[in-house]
């Protein structure tokens, strides 16, 4: 369970399920995550899995977005990759979206963004 505290900008006061999964190779591989509560950001595709470098393989990016240096590597552990999903629930990048719509909304819409969001924290809360 993520309990995402009330300071970060959108998501605040929310509880949202998410699942680390580790491969057989960890720590040389990353985990995969995916949140089990529904939950609309440009970095989290519609299914919950979680797009964010640190969670990429430390392999070449065929589509150079991403140094060496972002991406996964051995010395990273659960607690930077909970931070660094946290951080980006307070700054999503819309440059290469998992989520289109929420991606297309922030950037050109951001009051109707805002109220899809918090009707995710509203729901992850059994509010609705």
């Amino acid at each position: 369970m993520l309990m995402i505290s009330d300071d970060c900008k959108f998501y605040g006061g929310g509880f949202f399920r998410a699942r680390l999964t580790f491969p057989p190779e960890y720590p040389h591989m990353p985990p995969k995550m995916k949140f089990e509560t529904p939950i609309f950001h440009p970095n989290i595709y519609p299914n919950g899995d979680v797009c964010i470098s640190i969670l990429h393989p430390p392999e070449e990016d065929k589509y150079g977005y991403e140094s060496a240096a972002e991406r996964w590597s051995p010395v990273q552990t659960p607690e930077t990759i909970l931070l660094s999903v946290i951080s980006m629930l307070s700054s999503p990048n819309d440059e290469s979206p998992a989520n289109v719509e929420a991606a297309r909304l922030w950037r050109d819409d951001p009051k109707e963004f805002k109220k899809r969001v918090r009707k995710c924290v509203r729901d992850s809360l059994g509010e609705d």
